[in-house]
C-alpha cells in the first residue's frame, strides 16, 4: 500500500506524536509498504495567518495537497483534527471518494475528557486558558474540527480504550470501523537497570509543561516530599520551556531540587531514564503517553494518575502505582511508599519492563496495516498483500521491528 501519514506537529523524533508517527510508519515500511510523512512546516503557510488558525490552515493545505495527488496514495492516515477539511470534501465530491485515497483517522485523546478534567481546575483558578471565552472558542472552533474528522473517516484508530468506547457510543462508529492500537516502544529503551537502594529518590517528569499535566499537584507534592525526603531531586525533561520559566513556577526553597532540561534528544533519553528511580506523571487528561511506555521499558517505577490511557498501561501495585487525578497528597504518599521500599521499586520496574515487551512497533504496524486495509475495502478496493496480518496473530508471534532514532524525515 501507498500510505500518507499527516500530523500537524513539529517533525522532531523527541515529540510524542512524531515519535508515534515514525514508529508506526517505519514498521509499515518494513512490511513492504511505501510511507510518506507530512508534518507542520511541510506545507505552504502564510505569515499573515494568526497563530491560533495555523492548524486550520494546515488542514486546508492538506486537503489541497491530497486532491492534487489523489492517485499517489491508497490511504491517507490523518491525525485528528487535521482532516476537518479533507474528510467533508471527499464526502461531497464522489470523484474523490471513489478514486482518491481511503481515509484513516487517528485520534490521540478526547476533547470531552479535556472539558471534564479542566472545568474543575478552572474553578480553582488553575488553568489560565479555560475561561468562559476560551470555553466558547473550544466549543465552536476545536470541537467541530474533531467532529468532522471523526465522522467522515473510513476507519478510526485510537490509542486508549476510553477513546475506543466513546467513538462507538457517542459518535456512532461501527465497532468494525474502530481499532484500538497501542503504541510500540523502541528496543533501545530496554536497558539493564541497577536499582538504587537509596531513599534519596531521583524523580523524573518528561513531557511538555502544560497545566493539564497536573503540574500544580506535582508542585504541591514536591513541597511535602522535600520536608520528608532529604536529598530528593526532580528532573523536568522535554518540557519545551526555558529553565527560568519552569523554576519560577516553584517556591524558591524548591528550586535547588530541580534539574530542567527543555529539550532532550531522542537518542539521549534511555541514558536519562537510567539515571532516575521513579517516573512521575500526574496528568489530568491524556491519550496514551509514549513517555510512560518508554519509562516502563527502561524499568522505572511509575507513579501516574488513574485515568485516560494510563490505565491501559499501568496496573496498580503490579507494574506501577496509580493515584487519583488532582490529588497531591496521594501523589506524595505513593512516592514516599517507593522511597521506603527499594525492593518494591525494583519489583514494579521489572514488571513494567516485562509488560512493555509486548508493546512492539511491529504489532502496532500490523494493526495499523489492517486498519488501512479495512478503510480501502470500505471504499470498494482490495489492498495489496497484507503481510502484517499474516505474521502477527498474537503478542507471542509478533516479530521485532528495530526503529532507529530519527530526527528528520520530511516527505519529498
Amino acid at each position: 500500500m501507498r500510505i500518507l501519514i499527516a500530523a500537524h506537529v513539529p517533525n522532531r523524533r523527541e515529540g510524542g506524536v512524531a515519535g508515534i508517527v515514525y514508529g508506526a510508519g517505519q514498521g509499515l515500511e518494513q512490511f513492504g509498504h511505501r510511507v510518506e510523512y507530512l508534518f507542520a512546516g511541510d506545507l505552504p503557510c502564510r505569515p499573515s495567518v494568526p497563530k491560533r488558525f495555523e492548524d486550520l490552515e494546515f488542514a486546508v493545505e492538506l486537503a489541497r495537497f491530497i486532491a492534487r495527488n489523489a492517485d499517489r496514495y491508497d490511504v491517507a492516515n490523518i491525525h485528528a483534527p487535521n482532516a476537518c477539511v479533507w474528510g467533508p470534501l471527499r464526502r461531497l465530491l464522489p470523484r474523490m471518494r471513489n478514486s482518491g485515497p481511503a481515509y484513516v483517522m487517528t485520534l490521540h485523546g478526547l476533547e470531552e475528557r479535556r472539558v471534564y478534567a479542566l472545568s474543575p481546575e478552572a474553578s480553582k483558578g488553575r488553568v489560565s486558558h479555560f475561561s468562559f471565552k476560551n470555553r466558547l472558542w473550544h466549543r465552536f472552533y476545536h470541537v467541530p474540527r474533531f467532529y468532522l474528522s471523526i465522522k467522515t473517516s473510513d476507519h478510526a484508530v485510537c490509542y486508549g480504550r476510553d477513546v475506543w468506547t466513546i467513538l462507538e457510543l457517542k459518535y456512532g462508529l461501527s465497532p468494525r470501523d474502530v481499532s484500538y492500537i497501542p503504541n510500540g516502544v523502541d528496543e533501545r529503551f530496554f536497558i539493564r537497570r541497577q536499582h538504587s537502594q537509596s531513599s534519596a529518590l531521583r524523580l523524573l517528569y518528561a513531557g511538555t509543561w502544560l497545566e493539564q499535566r497536573g503540574i500544580f499537584y506535582l508542585r504541591e507534592a514536591l513541597r511535602s516530599l522535600s520536608t520528608q525526603l532529604p536529598g530528593i531531586r526532580l528532573t523536568i525533561a522535554g518540557c519545551g520551556s526555558a529553565e527560568e520559566l519552569i523554576k519560577s513556577f516553584f517556591d524558591p526553597a524548591l528550586r535547588p531540587l530541580l534539574d530542567v532540561r527543555a529539550i532532550v534528544p531522542s537518542e539521549q533519553m534511555p541514558a536519562l531514564l537510567d539515571q532516575h528511580d521513579v517516573f512521575i506523571f500526574p496528568s489530568l487528561m491524556e491519550g496514551t503517553p509514549l513517555a510512560i511506555q518508554e519509562a516502563m521499558a527502561a524499568g522505572l517505577a511509575i507513579v501516574t494518575t488513574e485515568t485516560c490511557g494510563m490505565v491501559d498501561l499501568v496496573e496498580d501495585g503490579f507494574n506501577g502505582l496509580l493515584v487519583p487525578p488532582a490529588d497531591s497528597s496521594a501523589l506524595a504518599k505513593a512516592v514516599l511508599t517507593l522511597a521506603g521500599n527499594p525492593d518494591l521499586r525494583a519489583q514494579l520496574g521489572q514488571a513494567a519492563q516485562e509488560t512493555m515487551r509486548r508493546f512492539t512497533w511491529a504489532r502496532t504496524a500490523a494493526k495499523t496495516e489492517a486498519a488501512c486495509a479495512s478503510a480501502m475495502r470500505r471504499n470498494g478496493r482490495e489492498p495489496d498483500f497484507v503481510r502484517g496480518e499474516l505474521q502477527c496473530t498474537s503478542f507471542a508471534e509478533t516479530p521485532t521491528v528495530e526503529i532507529p532514532a530519527r530526527t528528520t524525515g520530511i516527505m519529498s
